[in-house]
């Protein structure tokens, strides 16, 4: 029992439709009114009607739940706690199918892939002139993921998502949850620096593996790396590594 592709990204876009339409539901612009989680069971049916769907045409993980509408309480029979407590579980299970459903399609390979072309394509263009370090570097970078429309918090955090490794811990510079990916950025000064960084992407590749399925180096380089190829063997090759290379 194996879905077809385009069968999965139709199932995608139902569980994106779903989701929005509960983050609509519960906007108000009376931040204390308790009672815009009414609705939990009429999304609880229609996630129940979208997960039977799809469960009949691919298997799927035993992390999700299905609700037994005939056990669930109406919104009459609640309060407004326990309605908040139903409507973010059933949104819990939405988000984790979606997440499932994304990978099935696709999607999110696609997404890091689209991520790295851009930051290839637009990095250099955004210094205005060569980084002095690599605060500069990432600072440009975020403005980058902003201007592609990313929100942080949501879409992306900066020096967040720790990672413990041994006795110590490691902060990749930004981490896109949403693609399980860690960003790392390195600049390359002088020529001494080339092979410093190339045992610092080895060993934050040991690091991050343990917590992100992704994770991406942008190397801004002010003319030292003369040769890429040479310089990105061996660190792309467990497959979810991708090396991006600037040249000032």
């Amino acid at each position: 029992m194996s879905a077809s592709k385009e069968e999965v990204r139709e199932f995608l876009q139902w569980t994106l439709a779903l989701q929005r339409a509960m983050e609509l539901a519960v906007r108000s612009d009376d931040p204390e009114y308790v009672w815009k989680y009414f609705g939990y069971r009429e999304f609880a049916r229609k996630y129940d009607q979208i997960l039977r769907h799809i469960a009949s045409r691919m298997a799927l993980p035993p992390i999700l739940d299905a609700y037994d509408l005939s056990k669930l309480k109406g919104p009459g029979d609640t309060v407004a706690p326990q309605q908040k407590a139903f409507f973010e579980s059933i949104y819990a299970n939405v988000s984790l199918l979606r997440s499932i459903l994304e990978k099935h399609a696709g999607k999110v390979e696609d997404e890091f892939s689209a991520l790295r072309d851009f930051i290839q394509a637009r990095l250099r263009s955004a210094m205005f002139e060569p980084p002095a370090n690599e605060r500069e570097v990432q600072n440009a970078l975020e403005q980058l993921l902003i201007g592609r429309g990313l929100q942080k918090g949501q879409d992306y955090d900066r020096e967040t998502g720790r990672v413990k490794v041994s006795a110590k811990e490691v902060v990749p510079d930004f981490i896109l949850a949403p693609l399980s990916t860690a960003v790392e950025v390195k600049i390359v000064k002088d020529a001494l620096r080339v092979k410093a960084v190339i045992d610092e992407i080895n060993a934050d590749i040991r690091s991050y593996s343990a917590k992100y399925e992704r994770i991406m180096f942008v190397i801004y380089d002010l003319g030292f790396i003369r040769d890429e190829a040479e310089f990105r063997h061996g660190l792309e090759s467990p497959g979810n590594v991708s090396v991006v290379i600037v040249k000032q």
